[in-house]
Order: C-alpha cells, then structure tokens, then sequence
C-alpha cells in the first residue's frame, strides 16, 4: 500500500503520541480516550441486567429475551469486518465519535419503549440498528490504542481502561438491579444512551492527526478487508484462538445469558443477578488494578488460556443449581481470569501485529470469534425445554473448559509469543 504526503499528516508507519516513558494518562489524547470508554462502559454495564429483566417483564418469555438478543448480536457480528476496513481506513476517533452518537440514539429509542411497555417486537430493528454501531465500534477500540501509547505503556493503558471499565462492572449490574426492581429496565437502558451521547463527545476530543491521503487506484475498502483476512488466516497463533472463542462464546457465554437470568427471575431475583454480575466485576477491577503494575508473563499466551477454564465455573455453578453466595465467588474468579486474558490478549496483539493491519485483524477476530455466540443463545431455550436447564449449563461449561485447553496445548507457536521481541511474528 503507498501513501501520499499530505500536510498535517503523519508517517504511517509510526503511531501518534506515543508516551511509553511517562505513562499513558500523561497524553491528552489517552485521557480523553479513557474518560469518553470509562463513560461508555459505566451505562453499559447497565445494558445486560436492565435489557433482560425489562423484556422480561413485559413478555415473560425466554424466547423474546434471546430473539432480542440475538437481534442486536447478528448485525453486531455482520457488520465487523466492514468496521475493521472503515477504522483502518480512517481517523480511529473519528469513527468511534459518530458510532457512539448512533448507539446513544438507538438505546434512547429502546429506553423509551421498555419504560412504555411497548410490544417487544418493536425493540428488535432499535436492537438492529444498534447492534450495527457496535459492530462499526469495536475494531477501532481494538486498534486506537497503538495511536497512543506504546511499549510498556500498552499494558499499563490496557489496564487503567480495564480497572475503570471493571469498577463500572461493579456498580453498573447493582445500579441497574435497582433502578429495574424499583422503577423498571426503561431507565437504566436511559443511562446508558446518555453514557453513548457523552463519550461521543470525548472521542471527538481526542484529535489523532489526519491520515495521509491514499493513492490513486490503491486497494479498495474491500481490498483491506481481504488483506486483512489474509494476515489473519497466516497465523495460527491468533485464528487458532479465535476459534477457542467461538466456541467457548456459543456454548458458555451463550447460554449463560439467556439461561442465567430467566433462572435468576425465579430465584435470587434482579437484585441477586445483579450481585452475581458485580461479583465478575470485583474479580475483574482486582486483575486489572495488580496488572496496572506487575508485568505479565513474558510468555503469557499459555497461562492466559489455560487460566480461561476457571471462567466456565459460574455456569456450571448454574446448572448445579448452586446459592447466591457460590455464584458471586465462581463469578469472582471467572472476573479475575477473563480480565488477566484480555490484557494478555490485547498486549500481544499491539505487540506483534502491525499498527496498519490492527483494526482489521482484530475484526476478524471479533467476527469468528462472535458469529458462534447468538448461535448459543438462540439454541439455549431450546436445548433447555429438550434435556432440562441443568443439563444444558453443565454441558456448555464443559464444552467451554475443553477449547481452551485443548487450544493451549496444541498449538506450539502459542508458546513462543514473546513480549520481549515486538513485532517478531510467531512462527
């Protein structure tokens, strides 16, 4: 790919504002990045608890609850691939500037209808069309991080946005238990539209410098979606590991959505599942806080993954048939290892894929990773009116435990990533 100068643009071989030596809060444009996700993720948090007991309400129906779901999360995945081309193509915080203003207005339309008692099929184009925005958002959360900061300050930012976004984790399920206990899910859905308008407004503040213009008759969009792909596909080290996901996500992730609340409804309640999902968070804000300062392994892929089978533990825990109190702690160490593999995970990508391609190959990862997930969740209710709820947990966690072992084991070139040799491609 050959690039044209351009005045005010920058070398795009070389990352803007990059502050390994000083830290990453030490940038504006970082700590404007990190206020504007800090704020997204605080509504987020909110979405989970407040979607699934506000369908609830008005339906009672796991069918409705997983249709709505999966209405968002088909779209989401569809629509990532086209997301890693736009946000390799064009200014990072820019296309996270106008993605976060459409998801603030489709979640303001959800808001309304969830706090009208609307029928729920009217949530599901609202749930299409946000489920779009995120999947135009997500490969340039995945890559902005590179424009800067690099080096050690990869781990450390990674971190501090993991420590924020883990405390929201926190408070995000209790607040939403109680806002939907006490005056319905419409509301906190409400937070978390205005979370979206407000971190567009920080992003537009970050200001990356402008791309340089690209060359007549150079690759189309399209063209670096397929070059992406074919980074992608020559790596074992990273589709191996999405495949892992894709199947962890449809027989783990999947089911503990739609099974875990409509289990929740009839036992511990909005409050109680917001409690368990607060428990994940603890664990997590704790991983991401110790990471902040201790390095992690130089050769971490192996440990990361292998840890990943304690994350299985809350819906086998589940199916169990398990109290409040073991869900919280399985939910806790579940917390401690996802977030342990997310920083490893983002650090070796930053680290070892090129700073042009990130985008892109972190969409094909999401999108693989991803496809499996509504999979799970449509298949859940049924596989659970078939062999029982109990049956269906324990499987899936099963399932879950055995893609990331069989992953780590398998694969050499996971063993050989080393973070003390950036950009040297496992072989």
């Amino acid at each position: 790919m050959r690039f044209l100068p351009r005045r005010g643009g920058r070398d795009p071989e070389q990352p803007y504002d990059r502050t390994e030596d000083a830290g990453p809060l030490s940038s504006p444009a970082f700590r404007w990045y990190f206020t504007g996700r800090s704020v997204s993720l605080a509504g987020s948090f909110m979405s989970p608890v407040a979607l699934a007991f506000g369908v609830l309400e008005i339906t009672g129906s796991a069918a409705w609850l997983s249709a709505v779901l999966a209405a968002a999360l088909i779209p989401m995945v569809a629509t990532m691939l086209l997301g890693g081309g736009v946000a390799d193509r064009y200014r990072r915080d820019t296309v996270l500037s106008l993605t976060s203003l459409g998801a603030g207005m489709t979640q303001a339309g959800v808001a309304v209808l969830l706090i009208t008692h609307q029928h729920p099929a009217l949530l599901l184009p609202l749930a299409a069309f946000n489920g779009v925005f995120q999947g135009l958002t997500t490969p340039a959360l995945r890559g902005i991080l590179s424009n800067l900061t690099s080096g050690r300050g990869l781990q450390q930012a990674s971190s501090l946005l993991a420590a924020a976004g883990n405390t929201a984790r926190i408070l995000g399920p209790v607040a939403a238990g109680l806002l939907t206990a006490s005056v319905g899910g419409g509301w906190a859905i409400a937070v978390d539209a205005a979370s979206f308008l407000l971190a567009a407004v920080c992003f537009a503040r970050i200001s990356l410098p402008d791309l340089p213009s690209r060359a007549d008759g150079g690759p189309s969009l399209l063209g670096d979606v397929r070059e992406g792909w074919a980074y992608f596909r020559s790596q074992p080290w990273i589709w191996s590991v999405t495949l892992a996901f894709a199947v962890f996500n449809a027989v783990t992730m999947g089911f503990w959505l739609v099974l875990g609340p409509v289990i929740a409804a009839g036992t511990i309640g909005a409050r109680g599942w917001g409690l368990v999902l607060s428990a994940r968070g603890a664990g997590a804000l704790l991983a991401s806080v110790v990471l902040v300062k201790v390095p992690v392994p130089r050769r971490p892929m192996r440990p990361a993954l292998c840890s990943m089978t304690l994350a299985t533990l809350p819906l086998l825990l589940l199916g169990a048939g398990a109290d409040l109190a073991w869900l919280m702690a399985a939910t806790f160490v579940a917390g401690i290892v996802a977030e342990f593999f997310t920083v490893v995970w983002e650090t070796v990508n930053n680290t070892h894929i090129p700073e042009r391609l990130l985008s892109r190959v972190g969409a094909h990862d999401e999108f693989w990773s991803t496809l499996s997930l509504p999979i799970g969740q449509l298949s859940a209710p049924v596989l659970a009116a078939a062999i029982g709820t109990a049956a269906v947990a324990l499987t899936g966690a099963g399932l879950g435990a055995a893609a990331m072992l069989l992953v780590a084991l398998l694969v050499p070139s996971l063993g050989r990533i080393d973070l003390t040799r950036a950009g040297e491609r496992p072989r």
